[in-house]
């Protein structure tokens, strides 16, 4: 594709979709604004959280307890007005006790099924990683197919659906890894700091008295219309092609310039990898504002994409190293397309992709 032809494909987009997609960053922005009015200081996590509602994916929290993971979830599902259920993960859990079961009933000598918790449209897996493998992967089905299927008949769940998972990394009694198939089955996997000190004087400010709450912004019909118009974001052919480069390099890493890494690379990152970082992609550009992808999106959000679904080798988890390193070796190798603003006449400014 020809320069000009990928600057008319552009400003043909964005003529079409102007007015629906600053509607729909507005309502995302107001959104996010309403969650900051409760969480301080980690925006990155609740922007994360949001492009994962929005690309119709599940999310993945990791961090130290107290960094408001779990009050960052439900506030995001009292902002966008959807049902919330919180699911606290145990050793003793059983796949019933999310999914549902069969209970007989001796006075009419039937079964009934009584659906699990997992019918909301926000989860909330709690400590995901403290219940045994059979539990965490009867959550397969409900975050791939969106449905359970008991006795035989398949029950749908509510849409808009996401799960929303934490996971505590320093403790290692009583805590099972999640299998790499899970691990797959989350968009993004997003890593949660301890606030800063400026921060926790604005926590200790805010929440020492009465804590504020949250208003709700969205509902979740306007959450389909929204997912819908992310999908309508424009990639262009050479996003496209970079970020195929990108997953292809953790997997051939020797014709992408990066030999060293087949030696701390078992298996590189799935298609899921690169469906998911188009769709996290389109979702972040409609919160910035844009109909368009830039290669900026891509590489913003390739560490929270990317990373957990990397398995490394023995040699590299003896000698320390991680899959987010991995990931950053990646984005300093593969070049990204080269953007080229310019400014028609009576019209705004608009990207051009090159190839470098």
């Amino acid at each position: 594709m020809s320069d000009a032809d990928a600057h008319g494909e552009h400003t043909g987009a964005q003529q079409a979709g102007g007015p629906d997609t600053a509607e729909a960053t507005r309502l995302l922005r107001a959104a996010l604004h309403e969650v900051s009015t409760v969480i301080v200081g980690q925006d990155q996590m609740v922007e994360r959280m949001l492009v994962a509602l929005i690309a119709k994916g599940h999310c993945l929290l990791e961090g130290v307890p107290g960094v408001a993971k779990t009050l960052a979830v439900s506030t995001l599902a009292k902002v966008t007005g959807g049902t919330f259920h919180r699911i606290q993960f145990t050793p003793d859990l059983v796949p019933s006790d999310i999914v549902g079961t069969r209970i007989y009933h001796p006075s009419t000598e039937k079964f009934d099924v009584e659906l699990g918790p997992v019918f909301a449209n926000f989860i909330l897996a709690d400590e995901i990683n403290r219940a045994p493998a059979k539990v965490q992967s009867s959550l397969l089905e409900v975050m791939a197919e969106k449905q359970v299927s008991l006795a035989g008949t398949t029950y749908r769940l509510p849409d808009p659906f996401i799960v929303i998972a934490t996971q505590n990394p320093v403790e290692s009694e009583g805590v099972y890894p999640l299998p790499e198939a899970q691990r797959d089955r989350f968009l993004m996997k997003v890593m949660v700091p301890h606030p800063r000190a400026h921060e926790e004087m604005e926590i200790l400010r805010r929440m020492s008295a009465r804590p504020p709450e949250a208003s709700q912004v969205l509902d979740p019909v306007t959450l389909q219309e929204l997912q819908a118009e992310a999908e309508g974001i424009h990639v262009h052919q050479l996003i496209a092609d970079y970020v195929v480069r990108l997953v292809m390099a953790t997997r051939e890493p020797e014709s992408y310039g990066l030999p060293d890494l087949r030696r701390v690379l078992e298996i590189g990152a799935s298609p899921r990898a690169t469906l998911g970082l188009v769709a996290a992609a389109r979702a972040l550009a409609l919160i910035r504002g844009r109909d368009y992808v830039l290669p900026d999106d891509v590489r913003l959000l390739a560490r929270d994409v990317m990373a957990h679904r990397l398995v490394l080798t023995f040699d590299a988890l003896a000698d320390g190293v991680t899959t987010t390193q991995i990931v950053d070796r990646v984005l300093a190798t593969v070049p990204p397309p080269r953007v080229i603003w310019d400014e028609p006449p009576a019209a705004e400014s608009a990207a051009v992709l090159t190839s470098r």
